[in-house]
């Protein structure tokens, strides 16, 4: 069987985004995010792996070191719900302050999960990738993913730009127990409803 995974960006899709989250102590999960990875990890067989763009490193705003133990606490914090996350992928780098061979990683760019599959022999087409932003839903039809749209914060006009060519997700979802319960249900191929 294909190694699969589901893709996630990280702030304000797993967790509440205050802006440059680096203090792992504010770090908090959306509801049911713990429970949703369980089932997808734990029931579905999928690896879980975050793929997110932190500029706040480059801006001088957050460290790396900080970047990393927010994503430890994250990891403490599902602990609870018998799970964690398999790999994180970041890029902290910014086409305003850094040059393009180093902002190639940024989403949309799909080089991280690319780097990803590579790493960890991810079969991309039996994969997922949940976000709230355009540039996660970008990504990952890039990568040749199936895309999910968690709306989380996203505005009504951003929701109307999902007409955009390379910005349409497969799904959107009201919560990340719905993105969850869409993969489960596409997986058995059942129509969602």
């Amino acid at each position: 069987m294909p190694v699969r995974a589901v893709f996630l960006d990280r702030d304000d899709t797993i967790n509440y985004d205050p802006g440059y989250l680096g203090d792992a102590e504010k770090v908090r999960l959306y509801p049911g995010v713990g429970e949703g990875l369980a089932k997808l990890k734990n029931e579905l067989d999928f690896k879980i792996i975050v793929i997110s763009n932190q500029s706040g490193v480059t801006r001088g705003i957050i460290t790396e070191e900080q970047v990393r133990a927010v994503n430890e606490k994250i990891n403490e914090l599902l602990k609870v719900f018998n799970v964690e996350i398999d790999d994180f992928f970041y890029c902290p780098y910014h086409p305003d302050y850094d040059p393009p061979e180093l902002t190639e990683c940024r989403k949309p760019s799909p080089k991280m999960v690319f780097d990803a599959a590579e790493k960890h022999g991810i079969d991309l087409k039996s994969s997922y990738f949940i976000g709230d932003q355009l540039t996660d839903v970008e990504c990952g039809n890039k990568a040749g993913v199936k895309t999910i749209l968690v709306t989380n914060k996203i505005s009504e006009k951003e929701i109307n730009n999902l007409q955009s060519p390379n910005k349409r997700p497969n799904f959107v979802a009201v919560d990340f127990l719905n993105a969850c319960r869409f993969i489960e249900e596409d997986l058995t191929e059942k129509k969602f409803d």
